[in-house]
């Protein structure tokens, strides 16, 4: 049997041996993570900063090449006026490697008015200088040269052409090697690489400090509030600060729709409240409705005229009164059910509503101009509400202004006209009447609750109701025109018929 494996503490569990550490210590401290946005902007400024010192660092390069053979040719330049100063221009051997080494050049020759004078000559080379001409550089060449000479082989050469400075004739050539050339201009370009990062350490921390001040600061105060508020919308946050800026004006946009949720929530807790205490008052009211029609039922069997002259009265607000419970409790319900869509052949729908909604041939008329076999996609109940609704609410119309008529002409008679036609996006349903019209200061807030435009007779939840059931089927119901010659709603159902 072999002895248990002793587990040796490793280097963590020492130092948490060491600080005096519970064993869970792991457990206790949460995971903190990195602030996201906070060192993403850190990287991003150190990442342009280094872009932007690598663009300027190639035209550096060719700045330093272009000195460095400008200074090679100043020095053979001086070289040949010491060399021309002596008898018939003659060098030895010896003075020629001498003046050569001083210049850093292998060569030297000078163009005057069109004759070329080698005065130092050059050994022979293993292959054939590059030739650059200082007088017709290119930008593009420029920059190429000093690649050209990085990644050069060892024993390059270079053979540059430029106006003379100190003397008198029409170029000097000279030929030095471009070994180095290459040292110095890969000591350069370290050297500048490193003056880069330092720039662009420093210069991401200083801009990284101005916006973690100026705007990452504000912002976590921005989501904390958000955070505290959805946490407790009735907890007050910090306040916003004084700020001019687009930050002080989030601050305080975001502050002022907090207290407006805030007073929402509020209202709304006051109107659930309202809302059930009126659940309740519906549902003893309608107790009472219903004992009243059977009190008034049986009302009807006598044969008291002045009981038979108040009956219809009675009816006629028992039957307001009823179909105020039953709009209250509709409009109430949090949301109606999702419509089940159904191909449905319109015109005995419209005969089906117009019946409910108390048309009939010898009262208020129903004048259909369907074409045949007309369907529409839409809940077959949910439709026949919206039909109900408004074939109701203009018979409605047309009777209280049919009495006034009759006083005064001895006729008053209407129709409730339904249209229908196909459209672009589905069909379009029109019903028009023949009545007075809405008023102009109710028109504009028609859809509203509690708004009528029927008189004393509506409640004012019928076309509210009939507005929502429409935008469930992805529809529309809306009012197109009214006046004294009548009034025209429109539907609009999409879907094909």
């Amino acid at each position: 049997m072999r002895p248990p494996k002793v587990q040796t503490p490793g280097l963590v569990d020492r130092l948490r041996d060491r600080l005096g550490l519970p064993a869970d210590w792991r457990e206790r401290v949460p995971p903190q993570a990195p602030d996201g946005l906070s060192s993403r902007l850190f990287l991003l400024t150190v990442m342009f900063t280094l872009v932007v010192g690598a663009l300027i660092l190639g035209p550096n390069a060719a700045s330093f090449h272009e000195r460095w053979l400008l200074d090679r040719l100043q020095a053979a330049e001086l070289a040949s006026v010491g060399v021309e100063a002596l008898p018939y221009s003659a060098v030895d051997e010896q003075t020629a490697d001498q003046l050569l080494r001083i210049g850093g050049v292998s060569a030297v020759a000078i163009s005057d008015q069109g004759v070329m004078r080698q005065l130092l000559r050059a050994p022979n080379l293993p292959r054939t200088p590059d030739f650059i001409d200082l007088r017709r550089k290119t930008s593009g060449a420029r920059l190429l040269d000093p690649i050209r000479t990085l990644f050069g082989p060892a024993d390059r050469s270079i053979r540059v052409r430029a106006a003379p400075r100190y003397r008198s004739g029409d170029f000097i050539d000279v030929v030095a090697p471009a070994e180095p050339l290459k040292q110095e201009l890969q000591a350069f370009l370290l050297n500048s690489l490193l003056v880069s990062l330092l720039i662009s350490a420093v210069a991401g921390g200083l801009l990284y400090a101005g916006l973690a001040y100026l705007v990452l600061r504000p912002l976590r105060r921005v989501t904390r509030s958000i955070e505290s508020f959805a946490a407790d919308p009735n907890a007050m946050g910090e306040p916003p600060s004084d700020r001019h800026d687009e930050i002080g004006r989030v601050e305080r946009e975001l502050a002022r729709m907090q207290e407006e949720v805030r007073l929402s929530l509020r209202s709304r807790s006051r109107l659930v409240a309202l809302g059930e205490a009126v659940a309740k008052i519906n549902h003893d009211l309608r107790n009472m409705l219903t004992s009243a029609q059977i009190a008034s039922d049986r009302l009807a069997d006598s044969a008291d005229p002045q009981v038979a002259k108040a009956l219809p009265r009675l009816e006629r607000a028992l039957g307001r009164a009823a179909a105020l419970t039953r709009n209250v409790l509709d409009y109430g319900k949090s949301e109606d059910p999702p419509p089940i869509l159904d191909r449905i052949a319109l015109a005995p729908a419209v005969t089906a509503a117009a019946e409910d909604a108390g048309l009939e041939s010898t009262g208020v008329k129903l004048v259909k101009v369907i074409p045949p076999r007309f369907t529409v996609h839409a809940d077959g109940d949910q439709l026949h509400r919206i039909l109900v609704n408004l074939m109701r609410n203009a018979r409605q119309s047309i009777e209280g202004d049919a009495t006034r008529v009759a006083r005064r002409r001895g006729a008053a008679r209407g129709a409730v006209r339904v249209e229908a036609r196909a459209g672009d996006e589905g069909c379009i349903i029109r019903v028009t009447d023949d009545g007075p019209g809405i008023p102009l200061r109710l028109s504009g807030r028609l859809f509203e609750p509690f708004v009528s435009g029927a008189g004393g007779d509506g409640t004012g939840l019928g076309l509210t109701i009939s507005r929502e059931l429409a935008a469930a089927h992805g529809g529309e119901l809306r009012l197109v025109e009214t006046g004294p010659t009548g009034t025209t709603f429109e539907l609009r159902l999409p879907g094909q018929t």
